[in-house]
């Protein structure tokens, strides 16, 4: 379930926002009323100092100038006040809520923040004022409908094979289609691991897209399709397949890294199931081996792609199967998340080493996908 989003028509904010507007430009006021004519400076935003227009004390105060024009109107681009939880920003002409998120909350990606904090505008208007939060209002997802539910969808192969694992490109462009035009915003692994921790909101209709294995396929149809949408993913590769006749080779993953779309992380060494012995192999035999498998690639991967500053902290389970003896060798070697394909969703309160996912195959048609994904939102 998403967060529910904040109404914030002009004259009937929220009562915790409008009163920290009050106390902002109330501060705002005080400083005129002390320095006249003195220029107020802002705390430093996003490294660059901001210095709000000479602050005007109130008319009728003995000494004080009286308000004009000039001093009403402050120009664009500026911060008008602030507090330790939001700010109130003049935006510049051709501005967005990308850009202002990308100076005040350090990244585009958080736009959607401040547009909840402005539903009445639906783009920025240069000179009309703005509310731009600073601290995060819900970063649990938690609303009077329930927790927000994340799904995280995960593919194998893209192509025209007559496996169930195949989707065909056609299939894939139009599930991704589908989802930027009903409004999900498809997030980072890592965007996930932070919400888990209670580090950072997601916007509604989050859905996190990852793809298993490491087949060649996800470079030739995949990767510009997820380009074609400024659409991120995760690869999950097994490091003994990489190089092989139809996987993915060091140089591709390089160039995927590079395009700060697509992240790497392990699926193990062999691609073993990870929960059960081979013929007469001992406990001691098998719990070396399960080492290996988390070690392994993680070492590989962070080694072969040092250039690209990768860091391995997120492990797909082959065949999505987990036990206690698994789960007790992801935590030894510091594994933050791990990814089953049981099928569900995530809430703030799951499990971070058996989150669930929702298996995608070649022979679902859209509604299908629909379903499923819908499905993965709402039950737990």
């Amino acid at each position: 379930m998403a967060s529910t989003s904040v109404t914030q028509a002009k004259g009937r904010m929220p009562a915790d926002y409008r009163l920290c507007m009050i106390k902002v430009l109330a501060s705002i006021v005080c400083a005129g009323l002390a320095a006249a004519c003195s220029t107020v400076e802002v705390a430093p935003v996003a490294s660059n100092p901001v210095v709000v227009a000479p602050s005007a004390a109130l008319p009728g105060t003995s000494g004080a100038p009286k308000l004009t024009a000039a001093t009403r109107v402050l120009p664009q681009g500026n911060v008008v006040g602030r507090n330790e939880r939001l700010l109130v920003y003049l935006p510049r002409q051709g501005e967005s809520y990308a850009s202002i998120a990308a100076t005040f909350l350090g990244s585009p990606t958080h736009a959607w923040q401040i547009e909840q904090a402005n539903a009445d505008q639906p783009q920025p208007t240069a000179g009309e004022a703005l509310v731009v939060p600073l601290v995060a209002r819900n970063p649990l997802g938690v609303s009077a409908e329930g927790a927000q539910r994340v799904p995280i969808l995960v593919y194998h192969r893209i192509g025209g094979g007559a496996s169930k694992m195949d989707v065909s490109p056609g299939s894939f462009e139009s599930q991704l289609r589908w989802l930027l035009d009903h409004g999900y915003h498809v997030v980072r692994l890592s965007d996930l691991a932070a919400f888990l921790a209670g580090r950072q909101p997601l916007p509604p209709r989050s859905v996190v897209i990852t793809f298993d294995d490491g087949y060649e396929s996800f470079n030739q149809y995949a990767f510009p399709l997820l380009r074609k949408f400024s659409m991120p993913a995760t690869l999950f590769v097994y490091s003994d397949f990489l190089g092989a006749p139809g996987a993915l080779k060091w140089p591709q993953l390089e160039i995927l890294l590079a395009s700060g779309l697509v992240d790497v992380q392990a699926h193990s060494k062999s691609h073993r199931r990870l929960t059960e012995r081979t013929a007469g192999e001992t406990d001691s035999a098998f719990r070396a081996q399960l080492d290996t498998e988390l070690r392994q690639p993680r070492a590989l991967l962070e080694r072969r792609l040092a250039a690209n500053g990768l860091r391995v902290r997120h492990f797909a389970y082959p065949y999505g199967d987990a036990d206690e003896v698994v789960l007790d060798a992801m935590r030894r070697h510091g594994y933050e998340l791990g990814l089953t394909v049981v099928p569900g969703s995530n809430p703030f309160y799951a499990s971070p080493l058996l989150l669930r996912r929702i298996m995608i195959y070649g022979e679902h048609n859209l509604e299908d996908f629909k379903s499923r994904l819908n499905g993965g939102r709402s039950d737990g």
